[in-house]
């Protein structure tokens, strides 16, 4: 048995450290995976914001701006920025702990306006011109966040009404007033289109993935010890328990112990037929030295 317990003690250290370093590392990939599911989904939903935008400014805001220039009025419905966030309110109905913003530094609408991070991420924008996209982890009321960002830059048809307040519409003036969302420059990067998607669900779903797996490797390993512990028994203790009483016979002075049964070709076979060999060899000898003293 003190065999046996050995082989178990090998078997359990040797099984222990690699289910550490499997553990370790499917831990991480199913966190990395479950990262790139929150990333997959926030992708998808700034498409859709984009679409939402486009479909804006292609097929809604000449429709309107008739109606505008008829009644001098301002309708916030014709401006991508408002529709898209407008569009985004009706998704949190059922997802409120997703969340979208076209953050600015100097927005027309007050509610646009960059929170201290947000600005963070238009400043990172402003200061490597060749980054088009940005990801990164917050913690927000909700527990973690993953969030995605992408520029927002000012071009032609901005410049009609972000300029300067006398080249903007009237009707605008009177809505947002002449001191927010005027000054950009062509070009330049003035806000950030920002999703946040929360890790939690995905997160927690990856953890019970990896409890999961942690039970079945014990459950392997305790059915591979009992496998390990039955084969050795039956192949190596037992036959060497057997050899070890048969020796001890021997040495104390029983030459008539039967001789061991011989079975397969491998060590404990070629160990058995060892000592049957030995046995016979100091049988024959003690003969001759009992005829030679007669």
């Amino acid at each position: 048995m003190r065999l046996l317990a050995k082989f178990s003690a090998v078997f359990t250290l040797v099984f222990g450290l690699g289910s550490i370093i499997i553990g370790y590392l499917s831990y991480n990939l199913l966190q990395d995976g479950a990262r790139q599911q929150v990333l997959s989904q926030a992708r998808l939903m700034m498409q859709a914001m984009l679409s939402a935008r486009d479909y804006t400014t292609i097929d809604l805001k000449p429709l309107l701006e008739p109606i505008e220039s008829r009644d001098r009025s301002f309708l916030p419905q014709s401006v991508p920025a408002f529709a898209a966030a407008e569009n985004f309110k009706f998704l949190r109905t059922k997802f409120p702990d997703y969340a979208y913003k076209e953050a600015a530094l100097n927005p027309t609408n007050p509610r646009n306006r960059a929170l201290d991070w947000e600005a963070d991420i238009i400043n990172a924008f402003r200061n490597q011109n060749q980054l088009q996209q940005l990801t990164g982890e917050r913690v927000s009321a909700t527990g973690p966040s993953l969030y995605l960002a992408q520029p927002i830059r000012a071009g032609h048809a901005c410049m009609e009404c972000h300029s300067i307040p006398a080249s903007a519409p009237a009707a605008m003036v009177d809505v947002y007033g002449r001191d927010n969302g005027f000054g950009w420059k062509e070009g330049d990067v003035i806000a950030a289109q920002i999703i946040s998607v929360p890790e939690s669900v995905p997160l927690q779903v990856a953890n019970n993935e990896f409890r999961t797996m942690l039970i079945y490797m014990l459950l392997i390993f305790l059915a591979s010890l009992l496998v390990l512990n039955l084969v050795l028994y039956y192949t190596i203790a037992k036959p060497a328990a057997r050899l070890s009483a048969l020796a001890n016979r021997v040495s104390l002075g029983e030459l008539d112990v039967p001789e061991l049964p011989v079975t397969g070709k491998d060590e404990i076979a070629d160990l058995a037929e060892s000592f049957n060999r030995m046995r016979r060899s100091l049988t024959t000898a003690m003969k001759m030295l009992g005829d030679q003293d007669t």
